[in-house]
C-alpha cells in the first residue's frame, strides 16, 4: 500500500463538502445577479463562459502567468527522470513537465485531471534542492494530481475569480462613470458590488480551509510514497526559508497561484495573515512530517 497514493478519506470529504457549499453560494450568487441586471442570457452566457475557461485552460493558464514552459526528456533528463521513477512507484500517468525561469523556488501541479496535468518547478528550486529534496515535493504535487484536488481548488476558486472581477468592475465604473448614473442605476451598482464582495468573502474562507488541509494531505502521501519524511521536511525548511528574504515586490507577482504552490509565496506575517492562509504553519507541516517518520521508523 506505501508503494501508492493511498486515498484520503478526510480530503475526498472536505472536497465534496466545499464544492457542495461553494455551489450552493454560486446558484444564490448567478440568481442574484439575473434579479439585478435582469438579463438572464448575459449573466449565464459570461458566468459559464469564464468558468468552461478556466477549467479547460487552466494549465495554459497558469503557465502562461508563471512564464512556465514544457520541457523534452532531452532539455531535463533528471527532471524527467525523478518523475519517471515517482510516477511508476504510484502507478500513475505521468504528466507532462514544465519549468519557470524563475528565481522564486516553487513548484505547482495543475490541470483538470490526470490526463491533461502538469507539473512545473521554477529553476530557483532546482538550484537549491538536492535529488531527494525534490524527489519529495514532487511526489507532493503529483499526490495533489492523484487525488483530484488540483482539479477542484481551480473550480472552487471560480467563484472567487468571478466574484473579485465583478467587484472591480463595478467600482470602477462608480468612479468613472457616476456623474453620468441616475441614483437608481448608482444603488444597483452598489448593491452588485456588495452581493459580489460577500460572495468573495465566503468562497475565500472556504478555499482556504480545504487549501490547508489538502497541503498536509499531500506532505503526507509524499512522505509515504517516497518513504523519506526527513527529505520533504528539508525542502520545505529550504524553501520557506528562502521565499521569506526574497523581495516583497517581486512575491506579488506570484501571490494570486497561492493556493497551487508547494509553499506560499509570502514573507513573514502576522498571526492574522497565517491564520488565513492557504497553508499550513511551517512548524504544523514539519510537525506532522516527523509524526510520520516515527511512523515509518527513519532513521534521524
Amino acid at each position: 500500500m506505501r508503494s501508492r497514493f493511498e486515498p484520503d478519506r478526510q480530503l475526498t470529504a472536505r472536497m465534496a463538502a466545499t464544492m457542495f457549499l461553494l455551489g450552493l453560494v454560486y446558484v444564490a450568487f448567478i440568481a442574484a445577479l439575473i434579479v439585478l441586471l435582469k438579463s438572464v442570457v448575459l449573466v449565464v452566457v459570461i458566468a459559464a463562459g469564464l468558468l468552461v475557461a478556466q477549467f479547460w485552460f487552466s494549465d495554459r493558464i497558469a503557465l502562461y502567468a508563471m512564464h512556465g514552459r514544457l520541457v523534452s526528456r532531452e532539455e531535463q533528463p533528471e527532471l524527467h527522470g525523478v518523475v519517471d521513477r515517482l510516477c511508476a512507484t504510484a502507478d500513475m500517468p505521468k504528466p507532462r513537465v514544465a519549468i519557470s525561469e524563475m528565481d522564486l523556488p516553487n513548484a505547482f501541479a495543475t490541470g483538470r485531471n490526470a490526463g491533461h496535468a502538469v507539473v512545473c518547478v521554477t529553476t530557483g528550486l532546482q538550484r537549491r534542492l538536492t535529488t531527494e529534496e525534490l524527489e519529495g515535493v514532487l511526489a507532493h504535487e503529483l499526490s495533489h494530481v492523484a487525488h483530484r484536488d488540483v482539479a477542484v481548488i481551480t473550480i472552487a476558486s471560480f467563484l472567487g475569480v468571478i466574484a473579485g472581477l465583478i467587484v472591480r468592475f463595478a467600482f470602477y465604473s462608480q468612479l468613472f462613470g457616476g456623474r453620468n448614473r441616475d441614483q437608481n442605476t448608482a444603488a444597483l451598482l452598489a448593491i452588485v458590488m456588495a452581493v459580489s464582495a460577500l460572495v468573495y468573502a465566503i468562497s475565500f474562507l472556504l478555499i482556504r480551509a480545504l487549501s490547508r488541509y489538502r497541503e498536509l494531505a499531500a506532505d503526507r502521501a509524499a512522505a509515504m510514497l517516497t518513504g523519506k519524511p526527513s527529505a520533504l521536511a528539508s525542502a520545505l525548511t529550504k524553501v520557506t526559508g528562502d521565499i521569506a528574504r526574497i523581495p516583497t515586490q517581486d512575491l506579488r507577482t506570484a501571490q494570486a497561484f497561492n493556493a497551487f504552490f508547494f509553499t506560499p509565496a509570502l514573507g513573514p506575517g502576522t498571526a492574522v495573515a497565517n491564520m488565513f492562509s492557504t497553508h499550513p504553519s511551517l512548524e504544523r507541516r514539519l510537525e506532522a512530517l516527523a509524526q510520520i517518520s516515527v511512523e515509518l521508523g527513519e532513521a534521524a
